[in-house]
């Protein structure tokens, strides 16, 4: 959850409503952080936290033995179904709830390492069975984990000598091929490129322009974020139980399950935080670099941070990462807060972005890393709304209140240097009260707030891209999924734009190891080779003065002007003149008030919408009709269109595709039909009929239709767009997979521009593509 959960947004609500008028009054004219935060802090009560004490029993993160236990036996159902992740996942979650020292733990790794086995995760498998001996294995049992590590050893000796005969081969037939990435003319370090400066203006605040031409698909920045936090139940996995009792019990896994908590990267064979059961890590130096920047101090406070939300996370996150000694630096640097620039050179802005600040502060090119440049974001106080300001100023008093009551120690925080011994402690900080340091404590308030609001207008969604169809299933079926937010200092530099000059790609490091303790790389900056980063390509060609501009999420293909403009004034206070909001809209065009993508429900013809209040709908402009659809009406068609998509979907992955099939040539045929072909459904309609034909091996008809979502795709985002890249992919598949040579041989080289536009040279896509070229042509 972005925002706190609803409980305790009700709390607030109700404890504003309670309120002296005199002191809400005496609130909303504060438009001082600090002012703010001290405010807040004198309203806070006993009974607030009380509150927080009830709501957070709901998300504890306790350690557990008997849930561990359950994990385990859940575990083995799986593996007794040969569901093997399945079963890994569940053991690392008995794994994770299992207290050090404990039988469970033991029982749990040794298990994990029978599913990784096979997985053929022989490293990572040697890896669990070492664990496992090492929590107090039972000795009776310590046989079956000897033989384990044999038939591992065996395995991963034979595996180790193909890929190094493999890597012999390739290194004698291809020039410059290797184990890693390939270095070309087109990598970039982290930050931005020379081609590309920051400019500085009243309007915009900082910005980045080009001082000379970049080509398309050339990289113009690398950033890697100040902080992040893992939004939990996002990109969902199921396990597959069989019927009866065990599909009542299906449990679902989320990114928070999946994901390594510092550097996202996926595993199934997590490293648990030692203090909680929520925590885990792709390996013990996550864990440990994780435990001196902020989780020492979050691990007692990991309920109340999931009553909190994302957002009052990554804010605490972002301060305890920054130190007291790096909140002083900034603060000194931005001199006193009245001095900040007038609002109303922000307000005059027309395109600028909410991210950049009017503040005299030099960016950091040469440091990404840097607190400074995070610390410099706009928080526009003074445009959010009350509501919204004393629920954020009344979260973080209480959880200031709550770090202060689980033993915050101020040394411990500002002196990171001299506090590597209480580091390597999971119980958190030591017990005692606040000594040396203790009035500055408030400052670590002030700053978490502040970050608070900023997020609003410069957080930024993590993206990554998940196969979400079926394990056996012949086509890929890809969907974007928001596993994590986070604060970009260099990303957020970049403006908006409707109609964007660029594209950004995240990576959260897959490929690398999927267990713990295996060495990590570093590169030759000192930083970690594996995390998140992203990465800003050219989309298209840009001119020298020309700015860099990224969408923050309202497109022109995806919606029309008035909605663009409403959204982005809401969420980001500034009205857009982007290029695509500044030329007059024709009828007709895209997004243009002719075309709604929807048919006259009696007619079949063009429609054309009417109004802008409650009562608009949709009349049909053929004058020998006329016929007028309410928007309720239109709204139920297209929920009834949804549903049956989803339902579809759900078949085809329960294996029915005959039945899928059929409800998606209803739902397309059906006398009530009003989509016209240019709709966004008709593509996703089109593409699951593609799924199902592929599914059930007819691949002519599955490329027939998938051509079809290709085309509605194209007309909807652009022949430029990674979105129809995609599905271009999935036909060259379906085309490959049929035999069909010619088709197949037309498809690849445009997949293959646009993967190269938007994902580089170097994207495994590529590879797979190139494979099935030369087999092709023989």
């Amino acid at each position: 959850m972005a925002l706190p959960c609803v409980q305790w947004q009700d709390h607030v609500a109700r404890k504003w409503t309670g309120l002296d008028p005199d002191l809400r009054e005496k609130f909303t004219s504060l438009l001082e952080i600090d002012d703010l935060f001290k405010f807040a802090l004198s309203l806070i009560t006993q009974r607030d936290l009380d509150v927080v004490q009830s709501i957070n029993v709901v998300y504890s993160v306790k350690k557990d033995p008997e849930k561990a236990t359950k994990c385990r036996e859940r575990g083995n159902s799986s593996f007794k179904a040969r569901d093997y992740m399945a079963a890994a996942l569940h053991y690392t979650q008995g794994v994770c709830f299992a207290p050090q020292g404990s039988e469970q733990l033991s029982l749990c790794y040794a298990n994990r390492s029978a599913a990784l086995y096979h997985l053929q995760y022989y490293q990572e498998c040697l890896i669990d069975i070492d664990r496992a001996l090492k929590s107090g294995y039972p000795s009776h049992l310590s046989h079956k984990l000897q033989d384990r590590r044999s038939l591992c050893l065996n395995h991963h000796f034979v595996s180790e000598k193909a890929s190094k005969d493999d890597d012999s081969c390739a290194s004698k037939t291809t020039e410059g091929r290797g184990n890693g990435r390939t270095p070309s003319a087109g990598d970039l370090a982290f930050g931005i490129s020379p081609k590309a400066f920051v400019a500085d203006s009243a309007d915009k605040g900082r910005h980045l322009l080009a001082v000379e031409r970049i080509s398309a698909g050339e990289v113009i920045l690398n950033d890697r974020p100040y902080s992040c936090v893992l939004i939990p139940g996002m990109e969902e996995v199921k396990d597959k139980q069989g019927g009866g009792q065990d599909a009542q019990k299906s449990v679902t896994f989320g990114s928070e399950h999946r994901r390594c908590h510092l550097c996202l990267i996926e595993t199934v064979c997590s490293v648990p935080c030692e203090g909680c059961s929520y925590s885990r890590y792709c390996s013990s130096w996550c864990r440990q670099k994780a435990w001196e920047q902020h989780h020492r101090w979050e691990c007692p406070l990991g309920a109340d941070l999931m009553v909190m939300g994302v957002m009052s996370q990554l804010a605490l996150r972002i301060t305890l990462k920054a130190g007291i000694k790096g909140i002083q630096m900034a603060r000194q640097a931005i001199g006193d807060e009245h001095k900040r620039s007038e609002p109303s050179r922000f307000n005059s802005a027309s395109r600028d972005s909410p991210g950049q600040s009017n503040q005299p502060s030099p960016y950091t090119l040469k440091d990404s890393d840097s607190y400074m440049n995070v610390f410099y974001l706009m928080h526009h106080i003074d445009h959010q709304s009350t509501s919204l300001r004393f629920l954020s100023a009344v979260t973080v008093a209480t959880l200031y209140l709550k770090l202060m009551k689980a033993g915050f120690i101020s040394s411990t925080w500002n002196c990171r240097e001299s506090s590597s011994k209480a580091s390597q402690s999971p119980d958190g900080p030591d017990e005692g009260h606040e000594s040396e340091g203790s009035s500055e404590l408030w400052l670590l308030g002030s700053a978490v707030l502040r970050h608070m609001l900023q997020l609003r207008c410069n957080a930024q969604a993590i993206i990554t891209l998940q196969d979400t169809g079926s394990e056996n299933s012949p086509v890929h079926s890809i969907q974007e999924m928001r596993i994590a937010t986070a604060i970009f200092p260099t990303l957020s530099l970049l403006n908006h734009s409707c109609c964007p000059n660029t594209s950004l790609v995240f990576s959260t490091g897959n490929g690398a190891n999927r267990c713990g303790d295996i060495p990590e790389r570093v590169c030759e900056d000192g930083h970690e080779a594996r995390g998140v980063t992203v990465s800003v390509r050219a989309a298209k060609a840009i001119a020298p003065g020309q700015e860099i501009l990224h969408c923050y999420g309202p497109h022109y293909s995806r919606m029309v002007q008035q909605e663009r403009q409403r959204l982005l004034h809401e969420q980001y206070y500034f009205l857009c003149q982007c290029e695509a909001c500044s030329l007059p809209q024709q009828p007709g065009a895209r997004g243009g008030p002719h075309e709604s993508g929807l048919l006259c429900s009696k007619c079949k013809g063009a429609v054309k919408k009417t109004g802008e209040d409650e009562g608009s709908g949709f009349t049909c402009i053929l004058s020998c009709c006329s016929h007028h659809m309410s928007a309720v009406e239109v709204s139920h068609k297209l929920k009834d269109v949804r549903a049956a998509l989803e339902k579809a979907v759900e078949l085809m992955e329960r294996e029915a595709p005959g039945e899928a099939l059929q409800l998606l040539k209803k739902t397309k045929s059906g006398p009530g039909v009003i989509l016209a072909d240019t709709h966004p459904l008709q593509g996703e309609l089109a593409d699951a009929t593609a799924r199902a034909y592929a599914t059930m091996g007819d691949w002519k008809k599955a490329a027939f239709h998938l051509e079809h979502s290709a085309m509605a795709t194209g007309l909807q985002y652009g022949d430029d767009s990674i979105e129809l890249g995609q599905q271009l992919f999935k036909l060259a598949q379906l085309h490959f997979n049929g035999g069909a040579r010619g088709p197949a041989l037309s498809v690849i080289p445009k997949v293959r521009r646009l993967f190269c536009l938007h994902f580089g040279p170097h994207c495994p896509e590529l590879q797979e593509l190139k494979e099935m070229e030369n087999c092709l042509q023989g």
